[in-house]
Order: C-alpha cells, then sequence, then structure tokens
C-alpha cells in the first residue's frame, strides 16, 4: 500500500515538474512561430513559475477545509483545460495566459501531497516517504525534456501541450482509484477568512519556519537556475542540438534519484543533522569542482555536467530531513504548513529561473558561480536557523529535529 502511494504521490508532483520541463527544447520554436524573442519566450516559464508558487499559498488551506481530494481533482481537472488552451494557442499573448492557468493549477499535486505524507505518517517514516515520494519524482525531469524534444522534431512544438494534458487526465483516474481521501471530515479546519489569516499571519511571523523554508528554497536555487536555462545551456554553450537536453537532464536527475533512494534506506539509521551535513557537503564539493573546471576549461560533454550529478545527490539527501524538520513545526496545520514552504520553494525557483538565469545565459562559470551563491545563502538559513532554536530555549527539540 506505502509502495502505491509513494507512486500516485510521486505522479503528482511530477504534474508541475512536466510542464516546466516537456517544453523546453520548444522554446525556439514557439519564437519563432510567434515571432518574438528569446526573453518573451523565457516569460512562458516565468509566468507559470509564478502562477505556480502563487497558488501554492492556497491548496493547503483549501485542503485543511475541504479535504485532500476535492481539491486535488478540482486543480487536476483545470490543469487540463489550460494545457489543452496551450496546445491550441492561436498567438503568443492566448499561450502565455494559458500557460499561467497552468501554472495556477499545476501546484496542487506537490503541496497536497505533502499534506498526506502528514497525515499518515510522522518522523522517521514521513522521512522516507518523501526520499521515497523525490527518488520516483526525480523520473519525470530527466526523462520530459527528452521526450519534450522528440515530440516537437516529430509533430511540432502542440504536441508537447497535448501530451500535458492527456498526462492530467490520467492523473484524474489514478487519483479516483487509488487515493483515499487522507483527512477525515473531524479533523478538517471551518473555512473562515479571519482564522484564515490569522493562521497565515501566525506562520509568517515564526522566523526559523521562514528560515528553514528559505534554506530549502535557495537548495533548489541550483536546480532550478540549470532548469531555467537549460536551453541556452545545452544550445548555445554546449552547441548540442533540441534532442541532447539528456546530457544535462540524466547527470541532474541521476544523482537525484540516487541521494533519494540512499536517503530513503539511511533515514532510519542516520539523525537528521547528519543527513543535512552530508548533502550540504556533497553540495559544496560540486559547487568547487564546478566552479574550478568552467574557470580553467571550455565546457565539453561529459565534464560540464558531472558536477551537476553531485550537486543534486547533496540536494535529496538534505531535502527530506529539511522539509519534514520544517512542516514539524506546525503539526496542527500541515496543509496551510507545506503551502507556505512549497510558495516560498517556488518563489525562489521563479526568480531564479526566471530573473537571474538569463542575466547569465552565455556562460557556464556565471552559470557555476550563480549556484555556488545559493548554496552558501541556503546553508547560512539553517544554521541560523539553528541558533534561533537554541537561543529561545529549544535546544534539546532543536538537536533532534537538525
Amino acid at each position: 500500500m506505502d509502495r502505491a502511494l509513494t507512486v500516485v504521490l510521486a505522479c503528482l508532483g511530477m504534474v508541475g515538474a512536466l510542464a516546466i520541463d516537456t517544453y523546453l527544447p520548444s522554446m525556439p520554436a514557439i519564437g519563432r512561430v510567434f515571432e518574438v524573442g528569446p526573453v518573451a519566450v523565457q516569460q512562458t516559464l516565468s509566468v507559470f513559475i509564478f502562477c505556480f508558487a502563487f497558488m501554492m499559498l492556497f491548496y493547503g488551506t483549501l485542503s485543511d477545509s475541504f479535504g485532500r481530494r476535492p481539491v486535488l481533482l478540482g486543480a487536476l481537472a483545470l490543469y487540463v483545460l489550460a494545457s489543452a488552451g496551450a496546445a491550441l494557442a492561436p498567438s503568443f499573448g492566448w499561450l502565455l495566459a494559458c500557460r499561467a492557468l497552468q501554472g495556477l493549477a499545476a501546484g496542487s499535486g506537490s503541496v497536497i501531497g505533502q499534506a498526506i505524507v502528514q497525515d499518515r505518517f510522522s518522523g522517521a517514516k514521513a522521512q522516507k516517504m518523501m526520499s521515497h515520494i523525490m527518488m520516483v519524482f526525480g523520473l519525470a525531469p530527466a526523462i520530459a525534456p527528452i521526450l519534450g524534444g522528440a515530440l516537437d522534431v516529430h509533430f511540432g512544438w502542440r504536441s508537447t501541450f497535448v501530451f500535458l494534458s492527456v498526462f492530467g487526465a490520467l492523473m484524474i483516474v489514478l487519483c479516483l482509484k487509488m487515493l483515499p481521501e487522507s483527512l477525515p471530515a473531524e479533523k478538517r479546519h471551518a473555512f473562515h477568512p479571519v482564522v484564515i489569516a490569522r493562521n497565515y499571519l501566525m506562520v509568517l511571523k515564526h522566523t526559523r519556519f521562514l528560515l528553514l523554508s528559505l534554506s530549502v528554497g535557495l537548495a533548489f536555487g541550483g536546480l532550478s537556475l540549470y532548469i531555467g536555462a537549460a536551453a541556452n545551456f545545452v544550445m548555445e554553450i554546449l552547441h548540442l542540438p533540441e534532442t541532447a537536453f539528456a546530457w544535462l537532464f540524466i547527470p541532474l536527475i541521476g544523482g537525484s534519484v540516487i541521494g533519494s533512494a540512499w536517503s530513503g534506506k539511511r533515514s532510519g539509521t542516520y539523525a537528521p543533522a547528519t543527513m543535512k551535513w552530508v548533502g550540504y557537503g556533497c553540495m559544496a564539493l560540486a559547487c568547487v569542482l564546478n566552479v574550478g573546471y568552467t574557470a580553467l576549461f571550455t565546457p565539453e560533454i561529459p565534464w560540464a555536467v558531472l558536477p551537476l550529478a553531485v550537486f543534486t545527490f547533496g540536494l535529496a539527501v538534505a531535502a527530506p530531513a529539511l522539509q519534514v524538520g520544517t512542516l514539524g513545526l506546525f503539526p496542527h496545520h500541515r496543509g496551510l504548513a507545506a503551502s507556505m514552504l512549497s510558495f516560498i520553494q517556488m518563489m525562489s525557483f521563479a526568480l531564479v529561473s526566471g530573473l537571474v538565469a538569463p542575466m547569465l545565459f552565455g556562460s557556464a562559470f556565471k552559470l557555476a558561480c550563480g549556484v555556488t551563491v545559493g548554496l552558501v545563502l541556503s546553508f547560512c538559513s539553517w544554521r541560523v536557523s539553528l541558533r534561533l532554536a537554541e537561543a529561545s530555549q529549544e535546544v534539546k527539540p532543536a538537536l533532534e529535529a537538525n
């Protein structure tokens, strides 16, 4: 049963990842068809991610009040319609609007999925489940750009959005058949705007929660930087064709899948603090290798992408412990906490991929430095949160959770 739940929740998380990664190889073709430049085409990614992040603020709260399944199914239905609209887009403005609707709908799976894990598991079991979900989920970004490149070459860019619509419809069927409601009616919160606003304020005033959420978002910033710059990195820096995105995404996701598998097996053996130190150590090693290589050599395959596998391995080891510790600060508002965590993580993703990545286009060295800056800020956020716990006489719980 746990394995089936892992697969379903991971597939729900894939909804957003596929909407980001599948169409990346088609970005140049979209620009040519609608006669817009690369900066304008980049906004189809930025608008999606900003809407994705914004709506994440509300999915957790809505599911706390109305149940996990109804909110999830409604969002998936909107996603299917928006994807179909993008496939039929007669103009660039129409496509941009459909991408915004896709973004509003796509975040439901990852937010509500985290809440479902917290509903059913706790402690090391929850951390293990998060690792397994991340391992299965990691397959999507590896497969998506390869599939997207093949669809673009053989059927045109619109076929990628047809695929996304079909995938969304399949997820609706899967949820109806295999995902039971995990939040019984007696545990739901009344939907009162004043109470909800007070709960959001409670979370926003919790400094440790904000710092830990930032540590997660900034750590994922390295991944989002390369995803946002994927087309430029593969085609302009490495001089590879649309069908060669595997060179970037297989190392990125391969490291993540291996790291998640290792983390899942060790979650009951090693303390969360150990997992975080191992994860940050691997990410730091990757940054040193990446900056050093790109500073001294012209980027070539495979050396330009091997450090990325080390980075995502470390990210996959540290992230589940960080996420479980962050959500554990609000055990009675799991949906709200998951929403806020996901919102902060995706806003970091949006800012990095939409604003920072275009400023680093054309330079593998600048991309490597950007990842390093994000990692340093993530590490500092985590350590400051621990110092705050100690200062507020939470030394023992902080040591257990960190």
